[in-house]
């Protein structure tokens, strides 16, 4: 049984391997596609299972490219924002996020929860255009797109503090909610600043 369970791990690696040539997957679909893998109800022998829902490990797998994004976004904006207000606005962001990535990143292992290890394509094309931006082009661009995803992932982790099925996935977006409504409002204000 244990050789079957071998040659069905190898049968997968090959094949992963096999589809990373032919297309290029986004670490983001990577980590959904390995805790579709862990599946308890099919193969969690194999896998060593996974402690959510589908739902729940996709919150996961969202709020950690969310998060990682937002303190990379930030770590540039430290370097290269010309507004005092927004400087200090990144500063907290990469060590506020830091943080929660860290909580999020601790629970997923005890979940056995796959989280994306880098930034998604999409989020490293915003990256790269922020990055080309200087002086007050660059100061409107990072507030702009730190509203966005600041609705976005407070959105997220409201949801899933009222409908997630994992209580301490739950318990992990009703406690970062605030924080992340804090951040919003905060950049909300310096946004309305720089027009």
């Amino acid at each position: 049984m244990k050789k079957l369970g071998i040659i069905s791990m190898i049968a997968v690696a090959a094949f992963t391997f096999q589809s990373c040539s032919n297309e290029t997957k986004d670490s983001k679909e990577v980590a959904d596609s390995l805790n579709e893998a862990k599946d308890t109800t099919s193969n969690s022998t194999t896998t060593g299972g996974i402690a959510v829902n589908e739902d729940d490990a996709s919150f996961a797998t969202k709020a950690a490219m969310g998060g990682m994004a937002e303190v990379e976004f930030s770590k540039v904006a430290v370097q290269k924002a010309t507004n005092v207000e927004l400087k200090s606005f990144a500063d907290m962001m990469v060590s506020d996020h830091g943080k929660v990535n860290e909580d999020l990143k601790t629970l997923a292992g005890v979940k056995n929860i796959t989280l994306p290890g880098m930034l998604d394509d999409e989020h490293q094309k915003m990256l790269t255009d922020l990055s080309a931006k200087s002086g007050s082009d660059f100061d409107k661009k990072y507030a702009s797109m730190m509203v966005d995803d600041h609705q976005k992932t407070y959105d997220l982790l409201d949801k899933q503090a009222k409908d997630g099925t994992d209580s301490d996935l739950k318990a992990f977006a009703a406690k970062t909610a605030p924080i992340v409504k804090g951040h919003l409002d905060k950049i909300k204000s310096i946004k309305d600043k720089l027009k």
